[in-house]
């Protein structure tokens, strides 16, 4: 069983637990020790764990990526108001093959998703992205992913999976399960025309990252409809995490990087959060905590709600354009809104009832204006190729 190759939770940050305060995270995460073995998952809601695979990197780390020491600065933080029981399953090593590990992760994953246990991946490189989208077959047909990062990391062709390169991978694997991938806050001299062109001719999502920081909140609607979020520690400015190599100096700022962790949390339908391509700083490890922290809280605070079921809490809106009428929701309960697309999954559900699409309060402002929202264009033509 793919659970039997996972390694205990270091005795080193065991010890530091001793140490910690009753109302800190460590005290109450139950995790896997070599003494007690693995901690058992009935009524577990999030589960962490740690996949020390860099072979490939597509820039060769220098040194492991040290997840015990991100593990103490996460069990200093303390609880929030939270009902959730949280597992550290501790870490998957490398195996004898890249593919190996890739098996396990997929393993892992898909048995965690089996159980309704949100995985929590502390990665050393994004391409573990790739086996944690490939957990879903058999389990969802259709899969949203969104990459927190600076890069869209299509790479060339015939390049094999990397780092670098995972989504080129994603995209033509078999089974095909993804509709859809948005980026957030792609910087345009890191990325080839060709990769933008790429994208629009996908319909997928890419939001430059001066466009995210200018309005943080215009990432909840990109990361509602989202099931894999996949975020890339080098999107994050070099200065928050106190590295230079491999980092830029453009970037998110570390409230901003929690912002979006947390709304990626309290998403109904994110069911794999990762964070990849972290360093061997006290920066770095204090913000990864903190990252993982601020998933945890909006995972705490989500509410199951749809326009769909009787639309009960929801006021309803139609707007006539010249070309459609669209049809807008808004919860009296959270203020979100969602927007039907036409037969959005026309060629998966064999039915022609609208799908529902998670927007903003300016697309509903922008249809009012006869602009059709660009979010419901995409979408549109997706469901109709």
């Amino acid at each position: 069983m793919a659970f039997d190759f996972l390694v205990p939770v270091a005795d080193k940050v065991l010890a530091h637990c001793e140490l910690l305060p009753p109302q800190s995270l460590g005290k109450n995460i139950h995790k896997h020790s070599a003494r007690k073995g693995l901690p058992v998952l009935a009524n577990a809601s999030i589960a962490i764990m740690g996949v020390n695979e860099s072979r490939n990197a597509f820039e060769k780390k220098k040194e492991r990526l040290d997840i015990s020491q991100i593990r103490i600065q996460l069990y200093k933080l303390l609880l929030g108001n939270w009902n959730s029981t949280i597992v550290d399953m501790g870490d998957i090593e490398e195996g004898e093959t890249v593919e190996d590990t890739y098996f396990v992760v997929k393993e892992i994953v898909a048995g965690l998703l089996e159980e309704n246990i949100v995985p929590v991946i502390i990665g050393a490189t994004q391409d573990i992205t790739y086996p944690s989208y490939r957990a879903f077959d058999g389990i969802k047909d259709m899969i949203n992913l969104v990459a927190v990062d600076s890069r869209f990391d299509f790479g060339a062709d015939e390049e094999l999976i990397s780092s670098s390169s995972y989504m080129s991978k994603i995209i033509t694997d078999k089974p095909n399960n993804l509709f859809n991938f948005s980026n957030i806050g792609y910087q345009s001299y890191f990325n080839a025309q060709e990769e933008v062109d790429l994208m629009e001719r996908l319909f997928f999502d890419a939001y430059r990252l001066g466009e995210i920081v200018s309005d943080i909140s215009s990432v909840e609607p990109i990361l509602r409809s989202a099931h894999i979020v996949s975020v890339d520690a080098r999107a994050i400015r070099a200065g928050e995490v106190g590295m230079s190599d491999n980092f830029s100096p453009n970037g998110f700022n570390g409230r901003e990087i929690c912002a979006i962790s947390r709304y990626a949390g309290i998403s109904d339908n994110v069911s794999v959060f990762g964070i990849y391509e972290s360093e061997n700083t006290v920066q770095s490890f204090q913000l990864m905590a903190q990252i993982i922290w601020y998933f945890i809280e909006g995972f705490n605070f989500r509410v199951d709600e749809s326009p769909q079921e009787q639309n009960k809490g929801f006021v309803k809106f139609m707007v006539p354009t010249e070309d459609e009428e669209l049809i807008f929701y808004k919860s009296d309960l959270t203020d979100r809104w969602w927007v039907e697309v036409p037969s959005i999954l026309t060629s998966h559900t064999k039915t022609n009832s609208p799908a529902l699409l998670p927007c903003t309060e300016g697309d509903y402002l922008d249809a009012c204006n006869q602009n059709i929202p660009e979010r419901w264009f995409k979408a549109y033509k997706k469901g109709f190729t």
